[in-house]
Formats: C-alpha cells, structure tokens, sequence
C-alpha cells in the first residue's frame, strides 16, 4: 500500500495545483496499484468531467460505487453526469445523495416524505433547500402538482414569497426563524420534485410561468439591458461562474445597461426585481438568480457559463436550455477565458442594436 499511498498524495498534489494530466496519470496508476480502493476512480472522474469525457467519467463513478456503495460524492459525481446528459429519471435518484452533506441535510419533520405517490386530495407541505436560483427553476413545479390535485404549502427563502404567491389556492410562507404549519400528509424538499414526479427532461416546461407583479419599480428610462455579472460570494464556484472585473465593466458598458443587484436598483425582494426585468429587453447574466428569475419570466436572457463547475442543469454542450425557452447560453472555451465569452456578448448586443 506504501505505493498506492504515495502515488494518491503526488496525484493530490498535481490536482490541487490544476496539473490536471499529470493527476490523471497518477490516479490511473493508483487504480492500477490498489483496483479495490474506490477514491482514485472518483477523483479520475472528476478531471474527466473538466475534460468534457462524460462517458468515461460515468463509467469511473459506477466502478467507484461499486467498491463502495455508500460513497454518497460518488453518486453525487453519477448524478450531475446524468443530469448533464439528460438521463433524468436516474440522475435525480442518484441526486438524492446531496442530502448527506451537513449544508443540504433534510429537516427531521414527524411526516411521510413524498415519494411520489398519488397526491390528489393530499396536503403536501415543500420545503426550502439551496439558493434562490433554484428555488425559482423548480417552482414551475407547483401548479403541476395542483394538476394532480395536492395541496400545497410551500416554504420559500425570505425574498421569494410575493414572488411565488402567484398560484391561487398556494400556501407561500417565508421559512425564517420559528414556522407554523397544518400537519401535511407528505412533505418533500423543493429540488426533489422532478424527480419525484418521474419527469425526464422532455417533460420540464420550458415556458414562462411566472409573471410580475403590476405595481413595483420600472428600469429608468433609455434602460434596455440589465446586466448581473456577479453571484452570491459564498457560492461554492462563485470564483468560476462571477465575471472579473475588467469583463464586468466591458458588460456594464454597454449602452443602456442597469445593473440588476438589488443594491444598485434598490428592489426589495425578487418581486421587484422581475418588475423591473419586465421592462427591459434583454438581461445579460451570469449563471445566478437573475438568469433563473429572467427565464422564468420568459424574458431573453443571456446567461453566461463557466468552464468549470458548469451546473448539471445547463447539459453539455448546448446553447439552448429545456428550461427556459427564452434563453441563450454562452459557454467559456476554457478556465479562465471570460473575454472570449464577453466579446461574442457585445458582437451580438451590437447586432440586436443595429435590428432596433
């Protein structure tokens, strides 16, 4: 084992360094030296998800799980692989595994949990989980699931609550601090409901399905585009997915921009910020709540990707998304390469402008 050990902590070391090839080679070698230890596969399957080899990582996360059945990153590696794929029904259920980290552990509620039983005539309470992103993508759920017949009370992140309360017959309650709610016959967590319901990724509703509100802020006048180069700073990839600052500037540059953080229109929840998108005609967004808010309304958006940390949601290789129909993605060529993706962005705004 003083071989596998010593090739594990060169191989952690080149990966930690991003000397990604010579840690591939490494964690093959270890493979080699130890076939039963499961943790050189995952770790080889994650550098051929950065290399774009969805295939061979798959097949490194199954042999991982196979060693090690309850090596819940592993099966959260298999997850956003499918996911990324499309593979849906089983990508979910492998998805189930982010529960085991402390950050997106389950609540102990006294009550059923939802698997996807019948729901007609059921109360089914949903439960917050993740960022407010995700939030807004999964909340096309809830009138599918009022099709089926449950009834709904959600739980939100303070912000989201007017918002979401769009649904006539949808109990929206902000989950801050101490909450009170009728006992549900089921509960679930927001993020598991495609996969509770069965859904493949031709069945997600990619149309607008929200709408703002009539009364709330407007863009200022000659504003068109807003603009969000930046996400929540304590997001796992926030240093991946946020624009530096000189491509920010570039975006914000653009003839009438309005900056679309709350700080800089001053809304005060997510209603009145989709009051003011509402207004424009185009949002320009990295991959952060103002995209997922844009295309739920249906508006054209712009959301910019980058190449590492890319969200299973956004699949591989694709420009368009089955989520939201009125949205084009533009995809980093490598780590770090943001004034590529930038100067494709101003080619085509300046093509939207010559059509005005």
């Amino acid at each position: 084992m003083a071989d596998y050990d010593a090739l594990m902590a060169q191989a952690d070391a080149a990966r930690g360094s991003r000397r990604r090839g010579e840690a591939e080679a490494l964690y093959r070698q270890a493979i080699q030296a130890a076939p039963e230890r499961p943790e050189p596969l995952h770790y080889l399957a994650g550098l051929r998800v950065l290399a774009g080899d969805l295939a061979e990582a798959e097949a490194l996360y199954r042999a991982a799980l196979a060693r090690d059945g309850s090596a819940d990153a592993s099966a959260r590696g298999l997850a956003s692989v499918l996911l990324e794929q499309g593979r849906y029904r089983e990508g979910f259920a492998y998805w189930e595994a982010r529960h085991q980290l402390a950050r997106m552990a389950k609540p102990p509620l006294p009550f059923a949990e939802w698997r996807g039983e019948p729901i007609a005539g059921k109360r089914l309470l949903v439960w917050p989980e993740q960022g407010f992103g995700d939030q807004i993508q999964f909340a096309r759920f809830l009138p599918m699931l009022q099709a089926r017949g449950a009834e709904l009370t959600v739980f939100c992140r303070p912000g989201l609550e007017r918002l979401l309360s769009q649904w006539p017959g949808v109990d929206v309650r902000p989950a801050d601090g101490p909450v009170e709610f009728p006992d549900p016959d089921y509960w679930v967590m927001f993020c598991s409901l495609a996969g509770r319901m069965g859904l493949e990724v031709g069945d997600i509703p990619g149309g607008a399905y929200l709408r703002a509100p009539q009364e709330g802020p407007s863009p200022p006048a000659g504003a068109r585009i807003g603009v969000m180069t930046a996400g929540n700073p304590e997001h796992g990839n926030d240093a991946h997915r946020s624009l530096p600052a000189e491509q920010a500037a570039r975006l914000h540059a653009l003839p009438g921009t309005i900056d679309l953080s709350p700080a800089s229109t001053g809304a005060r929840d997510f209603a009145d910020t989709a009051k003011i998108i509402a207004g424009l005609d185009l949002v320009i967004s990295v991959d952060t709540s103002a995209a997922h808010l844009a295309g739920a309304l249906g508006r054209p958006c712009w959301t910019l990707l980058p190449a590492v940390g890319t969200d299973w949601r956004w699949m591989h290789g694709r420009r368009d998304t089955p989520w939201y129909e009125s949205m084009r993605l533009y995809r980093q060529p490598g780590e770090g390469r943001w004034a590529e993706v930038v100067d494709q962005v101003l080619e085509d705004a300046a093509g939207l402008n010559g059509r005005r």
